[in-house]
């Protein structure tokens, strides 16, 4: 009996058929299931949601944790089991310990005195513009009544208005909101389901934060072991760059934010004081935070802040804002360049491009990291195209491109663009060029032959 063999090519042909039907009914499946897919995902997003937390804080205070323990507890150990000889063993882990715990206390103490120094004080100062609404109406109708004295047509206008406003608010509160109230009981449920919930994802995460604090070295060693198993040792280079550089941008970007954004809000907070505007607190809370967007934070923080205090005063609103612009052309132009340095390395036009990206798809979470994503995105571009120029054995810098023509195909020289060319290519874009050789082909006349030239000689003789 002869033996079957398996022909390699058949072979090859059929597993390639089968893994394509395949994947064209998984792709089937997917599609037909997106919304399935959709639960499943938050699901599973709500469900780690405590390790995701976890991550995230360890992530924002590793810096935190470093300082301490090179700066304090590793010297400090250092010093206190110098004459143990169990030192070298002992010292690391004491230090790290010591300095994981700090850190968690220091969160603990900068959101607990925010919570204890700005809670009861922008309560007070939104109570106070509840409470006293009515009270800014008429100011503000007196202020119109001064101002538009000599045009009494504009004048009546504008105190309709405010009436209408007024009278408008309050049939909402009547029509709208009390009967609101009586769903009240199901919404406070839930709002305190949802807070506990909330509680317990940062107490998990916490928790998950200080193991991985701790143990840092150990998950970063068991990912590259992982890595290096999974990818050649080129690629797996290649991916650790890339990480290194990442988490480079995201680490010096987010610190330097915050430290940027909270002296701000302290200048803000003494810039009020100083100059008596009300709700110096709220006012400065609001600039601090919605300062760490970058280029439309500014705008985000001083509108609500000046119509804040424009009910009170119109005139401490205008000096509020003048305050502001002061205020933010110094952050813009001195102090966050000298505490960000060159960490974002594009221009505005960028900054403002990933920042709406952002908010368009992430909401307000796209608009704080909407810039370092788009520097990565944007490197990671810039290094394949300048890879891939060095390899044809062209520039990479891009102001020799800017009097580039063309490079020469044969030679591979640069050929500059001179101004006859732009002459040419500006007559070209306008239709100018046509117009010319159509005025020349009428104008100019054709040369006569010789036997024409003969013909005309005869005639004369």
């Amino acid at each position: 009996m002869k033996r079957f063999r398996w022909d390699k090519k058949y072979l090859h042909w059929g597993v390639t058929a089968f893994l394509v039907i395949a994947a064209a009914i998984v792709f089937y499946m997917i599609v037909n299931h997106l919304g399935f897919l959709g639960g499943a995902l938050r699901s599973f997003g709500r469900i780690i949601s405590p390790f995701i937390w976890g991550l995230v804080i360890a992530y924002l205070l590793y810096p935190l944790m470093r300082i301490y323990q090179r700066g304090i507890f590793q010297p400090l150990w250092k010093f206190l089991l110098k004459k143990n000889k169990k030192a070298d063993k002992l010292v690391p882990k004491l230090s790290r310990g010591f300095s994981v715990f700090l850190a968690i206390i220091s969160l603990l103490v900068i959101l607990t005195g925010l919570v204890w120094l700005v809670a009861p004080q922008m309560y007070n100062s939104i109570e106070t513009i509840i409470v006293n609404s009515s009270d800014y109406v008429e100011q503000a109708d007196a202020w119109i009544s001064r101002f538009f004295a000599n045009n009494p047509e504009l004048e009546a206008t504008l105190s309709n208005s405010i009436g209408d406003m007024s009278k408008g608010l309050v049939t909402w509160a009547t029509n709208n909101l009390l009967p609101e109230f009586r769903g009240l009981l199901t919404d406070i449920t839930s709002g305190v389901f949802s807070f506990a919930k909330g509680i317990y994802n940062i107490i998990i995460g916490m928790i998950v934060s200080i193991y991985v604090l701790y143990s840092r070295e150990l998950f970063s060693a068991r990912s590259k072991k992982l890595l290096y198993a999974v990818f050649s040792l080129e690629a797996a280079e290649k991916i650790l760059n890339a990480i290194h550089f990442t988490n480079d941008v995201f680490q010096g970007y987010i610190s330097g934010k915050i430290l940027d954004s909270l002296i701000i809000g302290i200048l803000c907070y003494i810039g009020c004081v100083v100059l008596r505007l009300e709700y110096a607190v709220l006012v400065s809370f609001i600039v601090g935070v919605t300062n760490i967007i970058p280029f439309f934070g500014p705008f985000i923080g001083a509108i609500p802040s000046a119509l804040i205090i424009l009910t009170i005063s119109p005139m401490h609103a205008l000096v509020f804002v003048i305050f502001i612009v002061l205020l933010q052309q110094f952050d813009g132009n001195i102090l966050g360049p000298k505490i960000l340095g060159n960490r974002v390395g594009i221009n505005g036009f960028w900054v403002m491009f990933s920042i709406l990206v952002g908010a368009g798809l992430f909401g307000f979470g796209g608009m704080l990291l909407g810039v370092p994503v788009f520097v990565v995105i944007f490197t990671f571009i810039r290094n394949l195209v300048d890879r891939k120029l060095r390899r044809s054995g062209l520039p990479v810098d891009a102001e020799e491109f800017k009097t580039l023509d063309h490079f020469d195909p044969k030679s591979g020289e640069p050929v500059p663009i001179t101004d006859e060319k732009r002459a040419a290519r500006r007559r070209r874009r306008f239709g100018l060029g046509a117009k010319k050789e159509e005025t020349a082909k009428v104008t100019v006349s054709p040369e006569p032959s010789e036997a024409e030239k003969e013909a005309a000689d005869t005639d004369q003789r």
